[in-house]
């Protein structure tokens, strides 16, 4: 089990058919249900949202988003000044992003209709009850 957040760098092949976007270096092992997060507008926020025990995989396929992760040190009343990992995902950049249990995250779109999708180690009954929210503006993530 990792206990960091990991960046897998995947590969974009490009030719006269088209494109193809792979994370060969992902293995699938553990994930339970994915979905996809639509953003039609740059203003929309979805954050702070922790999970104690959930792993989460993060990988934009259409238009780029900022994502920041916080480590929770305490999960009724976490710190203020926690350092945020800041990434930014791109559709055409291949880029899986990692988070091990204890994280929150926070994600903007920086394009009008992009897409992100996640992974998750968890099905749906098992992530309601590891749902911690916290305030949007509690960490800052330069965005």
């Amino acid at each position: 089990m990792m206990n960091d957040i990991q960046v897998i760098e995947g590969e974009i092949f490009r030719d006269h058919r088209g494109q193809i976007s792979s994370l060969n270096q992902f293995h699938f092992e553990g994930i339970r249900r994915c979905y996809m997060i639509h953003h039609p507008d740059v203003s929309v926020i979805r954050g702070w949202h922790g999970h104690q025990y959930e792993r989460k995989w993060f990988y934009c396929t259409k238009g780029c988003f900022t994502l920041g992760l916080v480590k929770i040190d305490n999960w009724q009343n976490p710190s203020a000044d926690l350092p945020v990992h800041v990434f930014h995902l791109r559709e055409d950049e291949s880029r899986l992003i990692c988070v091990p249990a204890g994280y929150a995250n926070w994600m903007k779109a920086e394009e009008a209709g992009s897409i992100l999708t996640v992974f998750s180690d968890k099905t749906l009954d098992e992530a309601v009850d590891d749902s911690w929210r916290y305030d949007k503006d509690l960490w800052s993530t330069g965005a």
